[in-house]
């Protein structure tokens, strides 16, 4: 699983020059521990969390803006990193939030909550979802999937390498797969 499937996106960031009680209240509204800055080119410049807003008492301030107090540079990663390296990053770094760019434009964030939530997810729910991709996918063959922590087992009466290259990484797409394999006639 990847960045790309468990990010929150379209993204909502902030400027450097917004006041730090709308970045405040921005949070609040929405339920967010952070935020990620960007210029007017919407670059990733660095990020805004809870601790920054409440540190020194700047919420007290007037004129203090989302600049005077943000962490910079953030660490951000690419859509393509793996749901593990994200997990690790943030238990590592002590990180709440970790931007997602294409480039250094900003598309996606991913949150403790967002890996929670897949870890969450039911095996009979993720069954299901890979069980309708694979559907989609193959027009009517038929193939079975059962999940159990997290693993995906694509069951195939036949199929050539290609294919099951495809199956796996169209299971291992779906959120709450961890690892995905074919199991074809009796072989496991």
């Amino acid at each position: 699983m990847r960045a790309r499937d468990i990010m929150t996106s379209p993204v909502i960031t902030v400027t450097p020059a917004v006041p730090l009680k709308g970045a405040a209240a921005l949070m609040v509204s929405h339920g967010f521990t952070a935020l990620p800055v960007v210029d007017d080119d919407k670059r990733l410049v660095g990020i805004i969390t809870e601790a920054d807003l409440v540190r020194g008492g700047y919420l007290e301030e007037t004129g203090t803006v989302v600049a005077d107090v943000m962490t910079t540079p953030a660490v951000a990663m690419d859509a393509a990193a793996p749901a593990e390296m994200l997990a690790r990053v943030m238990i590592d770094d002590r990180r709440r939030c970790v931007p997602i760019v294409d480039g250094s434009t900003v598309i996606g964030v991913v949150t403790r909550r967002d890996l929670v939530r897949v870890l969450a997810r039911a095996d009979t729910t993720v069954a299901a979802e890979v069980q309708r991709v694979l559907d989609m996918y193959g027009s009517g063959r038929k193939w079975t999937v059962t999940v159990h922590d997290g693993e995906a087992v694509i069951g195939a009466a036949t199929t050539d390498e290609q294919t099951e290259r495809v199956l796996v990484a169209l299971a291992d797409a779906v959120p709450g797969v961890r690892r995905a394999r074919v199991l074809t006639g009796g072989q496991r």
